[in-house]
């Protein structure tokens, strides 16, 4: 069995048993992540030889040369058999080995509802023009998310999409919309070039894969300035620390002048994590932002500290805090206290929560 085939063979054992990940890694067998666990797989342990040679089959000449340039690649593929999801791969080095890490993105764009996410979301499908974004950690369905979110305006607005990702995970189908997919490196040369153009291209609809920089954050509130609606993602905990985080990231003589704008464009921030189910599978528990005349009073105040509060507060007007969300699922009985506890930002309040109802 060679290369292509043995990888062939792994992926599709992944996909069997409903693998978010693949893992390859000198030392240890092909290892699952199953449910936000690590599963290794009865395979014999990988050698740095057989890793490269895995990792190599996959990647094109360009794609090569990009890796020893930068010591780690990004690209995604779709595999032959048509059951079989889209692949996004991070080959890099590890040790001086190499080691290859593959996300399993399913061909099929699921639901906000069939997502078990809050029927809020819908209202950031409904938009016209502002600023949305979906924050959480790694591999906590950001990207899922943001895929449901176009799809339901393609499926139900006449549209101009772009995306721009590094690289493109899920493959979207024109329906009502007309969607225009971007790959960094492959049909553009950065987020903050690629986001210019789209100036340039009339679109109703812009979805940045990631904020990178100052430069591209910049250029994204100017295209939600400007009439479009923008949607992004961030590798932040909460709303606060989103606001923080893109505030922070421009020297201290442009942060009043990005606050007043952030105030006026926010139309919502969703931080999500993934929380392991008790009967199995992952459940996403989401904090739930949206604008209002105190969020945006705050923002532009410098008063980013007190957003938590309003948010907790604002129940009657939809907003969801995170032990909210968390309490909720706990009382459905779809994740145990324990594990609400894990992740909860106030293990005191989430308690509380908890018993009141």
């Amino acid at each position: 069995m060679d290369c292509s085939q043995k990888l062939e063979k792994l992926i599709n054992t992944a996909a069997e048993k409903k693998a978010s990940d693949l893992h390859l890694s000198d030392g240890h067998p092909p290892i699952l992540r199953i449910n936000g666990e690590l599963v290794p797989l009865k395979e014999d342990v990988l050698t740095p030889e057989d890793v490269e040679s895995l990792a190599f089959s996959l990647m094109t000449a360009e794609q090569k040369e990009r890796f020893f340039k930068k010591k780690s690649v990004d690209f995604s593929f779709s595999p032959a058999r048509a059951d079989i999801p889209r692949v996004r791969v991070n080959i890099f080095y590890e040790r001086r080995s190499v080691s290859c890490a593959l996300r399993l993105v399913s061909s099929k764009i699921l639901s906000l509802e069939e997502l078990k996410l809050p029927p809020l979301l819908h209202r950031f499908a409904k938009m016209e023009q502002g600023f949305v974004l979906v924050t959480g950690p790694s591999g906590h369905g950001k990207s899922t998310t943001l895929a449901a979110l176009i799809d339901e305006i393609n499926r139900t607005r006449n549209c101009h999409i772009i995306t721009i990702e590094d690289p493109i995970e899920y493959i979207f189908q024109d329906d009502k919309s007309v969607i225009d997919q971007r790959e960094i490196l492959q049909d553009a040369l950065d987020f903050q070039s690629a986001l210019k153009s789209t100036f340039r291209q009339d679109p109703d609809v812009i979805m940045v894969g990631e904020m990178r920089d100052p430069e591209t954050i910049a250029t994204a509130i100017t295209a939600a300035e400007t009439g479009h609606l923008v949607f992004a993602t961030l590798h932040t905990n909460s709303a606060s620390q989103t606001v923080h985080r893109i505030v922070d990231s421009f020297p201290p003589g442009q942060q009043s002048q990005i606050r007043s704008q952030l105030s006026s464009i926010l139309c919502g921030v969703v931080s999500q994590r993934l929380v392991p189910r008790i009967k199995g599978g992952l459940v996403p528990a989401c904090e739930v932002m949206l604008q209002t005349p105190a969020v945006s009073n705050l923002i532009r105040e410098n008063k980013i500290h007190e957003l938590p509060l309003v948010i907790d507060t604002s129940l009657e007007l939809g907003m969801i805090s995170l032990n909210r969300s968390l309490a909720s699922l706990v009382r459905t009985k779809e994740i145990d206290f324990k594990t609400a506890l894990s992740y909860s930002p106030n293990t005191m309040e989430l308690e509380n929560l908890v018993k009141s109802k």
